[in-house]
């Protein structure tokens, strides 16, 4: 809470002694905790990850918002929490209007919160969702993904492996921004959100901004980045490239976002007879933005068609890779879902056959397709549920539908003139906001981990 001051201390920071006031609390709080605390290590079971998890994703959030809540932006509780919970969870969602003329300190906060929620998410995928089962995480279970003394060093050694990777990229997208034009405050805090696939701008346009194709081009690039599985860059790093080049999740990754872009670009061409360089770009821009769940926006995409419309509130769905900073369903999901479809449509013709499930040319277990198909099924079932309490709280159809899946999938922006790409969250009620932000945290722990909690099972001893 100290970074936006100190990296800002030449320049006119308002906002300052709300920082500081900030950081004093947290710290007390911090000293409180650590001194009331035993010194004996204990080993952490599955049931004590389960309440860690949650209760960390709920409390760093509720912390985040006093600077937000303490400044001259007289923003309500509501809103400070909101804005907070949507950074941490590199939602991207945002109830702040006027961005362009808010003070440095502030913005520079807000990338600061999806900056450190971006790296809490790949520990979260890699080390914490394949020990407990979740969602099918169990398929990318590595010898960190268990918490007992013999795998502490491994973790530790995982752990630094992956904040080096995540720094470099993120330098990496800092210079190449400031290459292309932006200045150094605008490519440091878009560095930050590209990386972490937050979509927080300085700018109520987002990225249209710039509007400069070689930018948005570099963006996409490091957007795509962000959203492969980051345990990839550390055995990239310990000279094991392989592995990166041949994952079949990246492979469809890339190749889904490439193929949308060209059919939304080649539309564009037709109908509005747009330049191909320039329609492929934002195409992929944009696809690329809400695939990743970033949420930046180039232009109002919502205006190209409604084609254009259906097939984004189709992508809202997807996702980027997992052990990223992404969120959404996930492209391996769908893919065990293909392979699930074509093994029962082999067994129609052939009963009897013995048919050896593979992914990544590992065997996958019925309990890991089991656990995927629960995810799925759980998913649309609280998309349902958000959705019908939004729209009984006086949301209309669009709103209510497209807020529920940009919530529970960390998108960001929805569809629509009050929460799409060229609005924002401000205007809707208080309670409404409320339930967004449960959403926003259901998505980010991947449902499961928070649904077992109100399990009496989960209670017993």
């Amino acid at each position: 809470m100290t970074l936006p001051v100190n990296l800002l201390m030449f320049e006119n920071t308002p906002d300052w002694p709300a920082f500081v006031k900030s950081a004093s609390i947290c710290f007390i709080v911090g000293l409180l905790c650590f001194f009331s605390a035993a010194r004996k290590r204990h080993p952490l079971k599955q049931r004590q990850m389960f309440v860690l998890t949650v209760s960390a994703w709920t409390v760093i959030p509720l912390f985040s918002s006093l600077p937000l809540l303490l400044s001259d932006l007289k923003l309500s509780v509501t809103d400070a929490f909101f804005e907070s919970i949507s950074g941490v969870t590199t939602t991207g969602s945002t109830v702040m209007v006027g961005l362009d003329g808010l003070p440095g300190d502030i913005l520079l906060w807000r990338s600061i919160m999806q900056w450190m929620g971006g790296i809490g998410i790949i520990g979260m995928a890699v080390a914490i969702l394949p020990f407990l089962r979740i969602g099918g995480m169990r398929l990318f279970a590595t010898e960190s993904s268990e918490w007992n003394e013999k795998a502490v060093p491994r973790t530790n050694r995982l752990a630094q492996s992956l904040v080096f990777s995540y720094l470099t990229l993120t330098f990496g997208c800092i210079l190449v921004y400031w290459a292309l034009g932006m200045d150094l405050f605008n490519a440091l805090n878009h560095a930050l959100t590209t990386v972490s696939t937050g979509g927080y701008s300085t700018s109520d346009s987002s990225m249209g901004q710039f509007d400069e194709l070689p930018i948005l081009f570099a963006s996409s690039i490091f957007m795509m980045l962000g959203s492969i599985p980051f345990f990839l860059f550390v055995r990239l790093l310990n000279g094991h490239a392989k592995p990166l080049l041949r994952d079949r999740q990246i492979h469809f990754f890339l190749k889904f976002l490439l193929m949308v872009a060209a059919t939304i670009a080649l539309y564009r061409v037709m109908k509005e007879k747009a330049a191909p360089l320039d329609a492929f770009i934002h195409a992929l821009f944009n696809v690329t933005s809400v695939v990743t769940t970033t949420g930046y926006a180039s232009e109002d995409y919502s205006m190209w068609g409604p084609f254009v419309v259906v097939v984004f509130f189709i992508l809202t769905f997807v996702g980027g890779c997992s052990g990223s900073t992404s969120g959404g369903m996930k492209i391996f999901r769908f893919q065990l879902s293909m392979l699930l479809l074509r093994e029962q449509m082999h067994r129609l013709l052939h009963p009897n056959a013995v048919i050896a499930r593979r992914y990544n040319g590992r065997i996958i277990s019925d309990e890991i397709v089991a656990s995927s198909v629960a995810f799925s099924f759980i998913f649309l079932a609280t998309l349902a549920v958000v959705a019908a309490i939004l729209s009984l709280l006086g949301l209309d159809l669009v709103t209510s539908l497209t807020g529920a899946v940009t919530a529970l999938s960390n998108v960001g922006p929805g569809l629509g003139d009050t929460i799409g790409p060229a609005g924002n969250f401000q205007s809707l009620p208080d309670a409404a906001k409320w339930v967004l932000m449960v959403a926003m945290l259901l998505g980010r722990l991947e449902l499961l981990s928070v649904f077992v909690m109100f399990s009496r099972h989960f209670w017993r001893s």
